[in-house]
């Protein structure tokens, strides 16, 4: 990896002229600057679109064959990813395992401002070696400025054992180079404070996470409709997501759907199978194992075969 001592020229590093006189605005002024930048955000988005399907087609096609989607990232970037490989198993049900946050310095930097450790590629290799990452599964490296040797690392050990990697940086390719399967760049151009890529940087990122891994769970069939019907009925506000998805694609009062998903395990996927075939449980499970968990297929096969 090439030596990024001098950085200035980076574009997450250059200074924003509409925020020259930042230091002067009024709390007004400050609002309608950042939301004006902001908007940016989405454009880079837009711009980037055919990598970031390529990146969930990937993805799905890996962890539908066993594989894991790992994120790695230091400082704002990695707890981005955290924080969305920690939103899935509440909003899909799915294993911690599947989908996993790698960031330089571990928990304790998610709290506590840990970002000299970074610099060390060797600790992004390490990461990769420890979680024994394989050809089945996906390495997303997230580095705003793109020079983090840490998520470097990790991309390089990442490929070095077949796994599938995508670079998520907010510079453009010919400012920072790498080697990976699907390249993304998010360019939100310099910052309302220079250099301070938890700003438009990191909303761009979550942005971009945000439609990586509900893209992927679409995909994997964790989805019916738009209603999220793998949702982990883990408190109350979730038991009446789940009561609300069951009411409303059944027609059934909130007392019987109450009952529905208490005799399905609490699993509104199944309980919507069952409502709609009259199948006890285990045959439930079976029809939605035997089209690996998609509520639409197994609905439309006992359809088709009945």
């Amino acid at each position: 990896m090439t030596n990024f001592q001098e950085r200035g020229h980076l574009l997450t590093e250059q200074v924003n002229p509409n925020s020259i006189n930042l230091d002067q605005l009024n709390s007004l002024e400050l609002v309608e600057l950042f939301n004006s930048e902001d908007q940016k955000a989405v454009a880079a988005v837009a711009a980037a679109k055919i990598q970031l399907a390529a990146a969930i087609d990937c993805t799905a096609e890996r962890l539908h064959q066993g594989g894991r989607l790992f994120y790695v990232g230091a400082g704002t970037s990695g707890r981005l990813g955290v924080l969305d490989a920690a939103e899935c198993p509440p909003t899909f049900c799915t294993s911690p395992e599947l989908v996993q946050g790698i960031i330089a310095g571990g928990a304790g930097a998610l709290v506590r401002s840990s970002e000299d450790l970074e610099d060390r590629s060797e600790d992004g290799e390490s990461a990769i070696a420890q979680r024994q990452i394989t050809q089945l599964d996906v390495v997303v490296g997230i580095t705003a400025g793109g020079t983090t040797p840490f998520v470097h690392g990790a991309i390089n050990a990442a490929r070095q054992r077949g796994a599938k990697t995508i670079f998520i940086a907010c510079v453009p390719a010919e400012q920072v180079t790498i080697e990976a399967d699907i390249d993304i760049r998010l360019l939100t151009g310099p910052e309302v404070l220079a250099g301070s890529t938890r700003l438009k940087a990191g909303t761009v990122t979550k942005l971009v996470l945000n439609t990586l891994s509900t893209g992927v769970m679409v995909k994997l069939g964790k989805v019916y409709g738009n209603r999220m019907v793998d949702v982990a009925v883990t408190n109350q506000k979730l038991r009446d997501r789940a009561l609300r998805i069951l009411q409303d694609l059944t027609g059934l009062s909130r007392e019987a759907a109450g009952l529905l998903l208490e005799n399905s395990g609490k699993w509104v996927k199944l309980a919507l199978l069952i409502h709609w075939t009259k199948l006890d449980q285990e045959a439930g499970k079976k029809l939605l194992a035997a089209h690996h968990g998609n509520l639409r297929l197994a609905a439309n096969s006992y359809n088709q075969n009945s």
